[in-house]
């Protein structure tokens, strides 16, 4: 099982003081430094998330863990015309579409694949020609899952918020949706990634969704990471889903 590890809370906590100070000698804390360290405890990509109002990654973020990482970087984005130039420019191994609003704090649940169909096809092309494998971030629904695969993309990443909040029946009835669709998704030849909310303690259920093949995992390493350092964070996490994953 892959780990890929989010770092855009650092940039978070760097915007919270330093937003207003462009001019600021050492601005911190610093994201190539934490991708850094991520890679240090394990971590086999880096995800960062820039927004289209670059409310906390800014594109030197970017650029910098792209020219300084030797991991594979993994760029969530909105699908809109200005990311897709700004995709090209960074060059990311893979892309993630994510659903964008203004309002919200952190990505709240799927893209909805399937009202956005001929949009979506066309933006999934022009990434794939560029040289970038692109995935879907969707709520585990079948519907969803066969939109992703009807316009071309190689792989969905199932939204994991739901079942990573919940508790009792409710969990049990998010963990089926997601062993449906991650079910569906390999039927229909789609790589199998999950993300969104995940914590040590939910990765043994996890472990009972099939055909995962990477879990992205961000918030809680870094709070993590306050009281421990952030490779520390990343090896015990790395250490977690090899014991709820083990190699076959």
């Amino acid at each position: 099982m892959k780990l890929g590890v989010n770092i855009d809370h650092v940039a978070t906590l760097r915007q919270a003081r330093y937003a207003g100070v462009p001019t600021a000698a050492v601005p911190e804390p610093s994201v190539p430094e934490a991708a850094r360290a991520a890679m240090t405890g394990g971590a086999d990509s880096i995800t960062l998330h820039v927004r289209e109002d670059r409310r906390h990654m800014q594109d030197a973020d970017a650029h910098a863990v792209r020219r300084e990482i030797p991991l594979p970087l993994n760029l969530e984005m909105g699908a809109t015309p200005s990311m897709l130039d700004f995709a090209r420019a960074l060059h990311p191994d893979f892309v993630c579409l994510v659903p964008e609003r203004r309002q919200e704090v952190t990505t709240e649940g799927g893209l909805d694949v399937a009202s956005r169909a001929a949009e979506l096809e066309k933006l999934v092309a022009s990434l794939t020609s560029s040289g970038c494998r692109v995935s879907m971030f969707i709520d585990p629904d079948i519907v969803q899952v066969e939109s992703s695969a009807a316009i071309g993309a190689p792989m969905v990443e199932l939204h994991t918020g739901r079942f990573a909040d919940t508790a009792g029946a409710e969990r049990t009835a998010e963990l089926r949706r997601l062993v449906c669709a991650a079910q569906r998704a390999h039927e229909l030849g789609l790589e199998v990634h999950a993300g969104h909310g995940i914590r040590v303690s939910a990765l043994p259920l996890l472990a009972q969704v099939p055909h995962l093949s990477e879990l992205n995992i961000g918030h809680t390493l870094i709070a993590r990471a306050m009281f421990i350092g952030l490779a520390a964070a990343v090896r015990e996490m790395r250490a977690a889903v090899d014991r709820a994953f083990p190699p076959a």
